[in-house]
């Protein structure tokens, strides 16, 4: 929405937009200098900075860009055989377990969509390492792989869970603002050296950005957000997938229906700020992982190094030192792809 509403122009930047496949090709061409800056999971840049799953690089965000938007859902198949939550999906694994292991999809090894989707099963006595698998999926990959029974269910952000249930794959068992409220989601991250010697450039990043995420949290903006994401170039799903991730009127298929008003925060409570207690949060996910083979040197202080409030705050003075207008017929500047 930065784009098409013309605000790197407003802020005297030009950008390419680059549509990538998945989470781990993003890290990469960022590490790799391929990329300046990118749209990431929330704890992708202390992942890389300790060099969990590619070479070391030194990393940081200073915006966060939404909090929550995930759900985690499973298939029709499992409500055929009386699956409604958590618990008797725990007897469902129980009964089933000398014919097969359920498989599960997350979108990264270090995203909240794993760490969610392990909680979830720990709080129901299922053990995530023993009881269950969990694969690596690109999240548009998840409802074809959930349709032909490669995956039993899958944690992943909207509009994946809303394309599940419009295609009769699956239904929605639980959402992420029910089983973490406010957890930080996506950030912008960049590598620290570009921080540093495009200081200037990096600034301007994070506001127009900032300005972006007031934008999208508005809810008479929606639908122009709606209309956006549903071009090829973009997420390319129909509006009517897109519509409930945005509006929080979700469908949990099977006759459920709810009104989550913060199912996903795009700017309102200090939403952006990559604050200590989102640090925090991705320092704990890192932990949690059981993928970081020395977890006792992540520290807090360690974690801050990597969330920069400091330049979030440079770049909110930048913000409000430029006029605050947006067109009303702003130029659109279509990214290449």
């Amino acid at each position: 929405m930065a784009q098409e509403l013309g605000l790197y122009k407003k802020f005297g930047l030009n950008v390419e937009l680059s549509r990538e496949l998945g989470w781990a090709t993003i890290r990469d061409k960022v590490i790799h200098k391929e990329l300046d800056a990118a749209h990431a999971l929330a704890a992708m840049p202390i992942a890389a900075t300790l060099g969990l799953g590619s070479i070391a690089c030194d990393c940081l965000t200073a915006l966060v860009l939404n909090l929550n938007g995930n759900a985690i859902t499973l298939s029709n198949e499992l409500w055929k055989r009386g699956v409604r939550d958590g618990k008797s999906l725990r007897e469902e694994i129980i009964r089933s377990r000398r014919e097969k292991t359920y498989t599960f999809g997350a979108v990264f090894p270090f995203s909240s969509h794993r760490h969610l989707l392990r909680r979830w099963f720990s709080s129901h006595g299922i053990d995530p390492e023993r009881d269950v698998r969990i694969v690596v999926v690109p999240p548009p990959q998840m409802v074809a792989n959930l349709k032909a029974g490669n995956l039993d269910g899958f944690c992943v952000g909207e509009p994946w869970n809303s394309v599940a249930v419009q295609a009769r794959g699956g239904w929605i068992a639980a959402t992420s603002v029910e089983l973490d409220a406010r957890h930080p989601e996506k950030v912008l991250m960049v590598r620290s050296d570009f921080a540093a010697s495009r200081h200037e450039e990096h600034l301007a990043l994070v506001a127009a950005l900032l300005e972006a995420c007031e934008f999208c949290d508005a809810p008479e903006n929606h639908e122009r957000i709606i209309e956006t994401l549903a071009q090829p170039q973009f997420v390319g799903v129909a509006a009517n997938s897109l519509r409930h991730g945005i509006d929080g009127e979700m469908d949990f298929g099977q006759g459920t229906e709810r009104m989550l008003n913060d199912f996903c925060i795009f700017h309102r409570d200090h939403a952006n700020e990559p604050s200590g207690d989102k640090a925090a949060w991705a320092l704990e996910l890192i932990r949690a992982s059981g993928l970081c083979p020395q977890p006792s040197v992540i520290n807090f202080a360690f974690a801050r190094k990597f969330f920069r409030q400091d330049i979030f705050e440079k770049a909110t003075a930048l913000r409000h030192s430029i006029k605050q207008q947006i067109p009303n017929e702003p130029e659109l500047e279509i990214a290449s792809v």
